[in-house]
């Protein structure tokens, strides 16, 4: 898995959610705290490794006090952009 290639799509995924939890200022911790999801899982999505199910998608979602679909804009967005 860490040593797989990182799609685009993930790797911007990972950024955004990054920029959103900064901006939120919350930890990884904090974050997976509200999300109900393990840090370590919330690592690995923004370093591109892991890829979020729909179900995450939402949990993250309601954490960061933001519609799913504007997360999903942002990373259709943040992919455009790189």
């Amino acid at each position: 898995m860490l040593g797989t290639k990182r799609s685009p799509l993930n790797l911007a995924f990972g950024r955004v959610l990054r920029n959103l939890r900064l901006k939120a200022d919350l930890s990884q911790e904090e974050l997976g705290l509200e999300a109900e999801i393990q840090r370590n899982y919330i690592s690995l999505i923004e370093l591109g490794h892991n890829q979020p199910t729909i179900s995450i998608i939402f949990k993250i979602s309601k954490a960061l006090k933001i519609k799913p679909a504007k997360l999903i804009q942002l990373v259709d967005e943040e992919s455009q952009s790189h």
